[in-house]
């Protein structure tokens, strides 16, 4: 470990600004949520005779773990992405979570995953409650011989900030030994969200329906105004209304079809996905304005040029223009955002054609692991795929097995080495094929969202 990264995380500590060691009260709580950690029944698609555990913690989260028959000793802690915009349920980490990433328990590893204790926005929150988990398996089952995150899509930011806060111990010694991020939001707050503040605006400009000019009006970096009882399925029919986005495309009329092609060619992502940006720029954004930075804005438009439209002069002339509010900013970097300061062993894993989460991403976050002097801890690989929530089965089994076998031997691997893994389990365990481009070279961010100014 760098001394100059030992050194920072040391004062941390001292300080008391990072957390993961338990106190006598600490110690006392987690005694109390290890007790009350329930045998449940596991579902039919695991493997036979994996035991399963749930309950909720003292902060509110619920949980699942499930530890196969052959467990490996090893334990991978799980961070779902998001954020989910509803209250958690006790089963959200089974039923959305491990059922899509079963992978894990299939490969021998047990699995643990948190709801978080509340829906919406809050990086360090979702952070703090993942490494409780960490430290609650522990309490009930003993220290496993590894531990290594999973975070997926806003999960990676959780995972990647986990590792920042709880990774490593007053000693410098690593809680978790490895992290896997895939789909990452690993651009931090601001920067991995700007898009959709764009989007905003730009979508008002050729839609004028959100709001609509009769109702009331409110800065479009805040999502909606407090108090608001818009549901999604009502932003949905203003945005089908406007540009026939889930209309067949032969059942658009021309002006829904030229605004459709003007808004996705200038926010620059595929049409499929425009409600879903959409919601998230609405419903996401009002949480994390009201809930997380006192009503202030953390984007800004300013002095921006967008292209791309049938007409770029009308679109800059006419389009709302909002500034950032500096303590706004601030704050969501203290939340959310990544200094890169971890030595943990990390693969990271993204579709170059991902809809949701620009692969881009991992351009900011390899720049972060650069500028902290921990680059040699990361290794990135990209597959050719067009997905977000979940790329092919036995990809996941080689990137876990290539970051055990780098934390195990110390030999950290190649993109082709993973390749090969991926290779030999798809052909003999699991079908989805492997769809990695080795050669892949991602692109600067300032490729895919436009550069703000100064």
């Amino acid at each position: 470990m760098p001394k100059s990264l030992l050194k920072w995380q040391r004062g941390l500590l001292t300080a008391g600004l990072l957390a993961g060691s338990c106190g006598p009260l600490q110690a006392d709580v987690l005694a109390r949520d290890a007790e009350s950690m329930a045998s449940a029944g596991c579902p039919g698609w695991l493997p036979e005779a994996t035991r399963c555990f749930t309950g909720q913690d003292t902060h509110g989260a619920y949980y699942w773990i499930a530890i196969p028959d052959r467990w490996n000793h090893k334990l991978v802690l799980h961070s779902h992405g998001g954020p989910r915009p509803n209250a958690p349920r006790p089963d959200d980490p089974l039923d959305i979570d491990l059922r899509q990433y079963d992978v894990m328990v299939r490969e021998g590893y047990a699995w643990a995953g948190s709801s978080y204790r509340r829906g919406g926005y809050g990086v360090r929150m979702a952070a703090e409650d993942t490494d409780y988990l960490r430290q609650l398996f522990v309490e009930r089952f003993g220290q496993p011989d590894r531990i290594y995150l999973h975070g997926q899509s806003w999960g990676g930011n959780v995972a990647a900030k986990a590792m920042e806060l709880y990774g490593t111990d007053e000693t410098g010694r690593h809680r978790y030994d490895g992290a896997l991020l895939t789909s990452g939001v690993l651009g931090g707050g601001t920067q991995a969200y700007q898009f959709r503040a764009d989007l905003r605006a730009v979508y008002q400009y050729y839609c004028a329906n959100h709001p609509y000019p009769g109702e009331r009006q409110y800065p479009l970096w805040e999502g909606l105004p407090e108090g608001s009882d818009m549901t999604p399925e009502a932003l949905n029919a203003r945005v089908d209304a406007c540009t026939g986005a889930g209309l067949p495309a032969e059942q658009r009329t021309l002006v829904q079809q030229q605004t459709l092609n003007n808004i996705v060619d200038v926010v620059r992502i595929p049409p499929s996905t425009l409600k879903a940006h959409m919601r998230w720029s609405t419903f996401l954004f009002q949480d994390m304005v009201e809930q997380r930075l006192d009503g202030a804005s953390p984007f800004s438009n300013r002095g921006v040029r967008y292209r791309g439209s049938s007409n770029d002069d009308a679109l800059n002339a006419g389009i709302s223009r909002f500034d950032e509010d500096a303590r706004a900013v601030e704050k969501l970097g203290e939340d959310a955002g990544l200094t890169g300061m971890t030595d943990i062993p990390t693969v990271t894993m993204h579709a170059i054609d991902d809809p949701i989460i620009f692969v881009e991403n991992e351009w900011l976050y390899r720049r972060a692991r650069e500028a902290s002097g921990t680059a040699d801890s990361l290794v990135q690989i990209y597959t050719d795929e067009a997905v977000h929530s979940k790329l092919s089965t036995p990809q996941y089994a080689a990137a876990l097995e290539a970051l055990d076998r780098w934390v195990e031997r110390d030999r950290k691997p190649t993109p082709e080495a993973i390749a090969r893994y991926c290779e030999t389990r798809e052909a003999s365990v699991y079908d989805g094929g492997c769809h990695f481009d080795t050669d892949y070279e991602v692109a600067d961010w300032r490729a895919r969202v436009y550069a703000r100014q100064p």
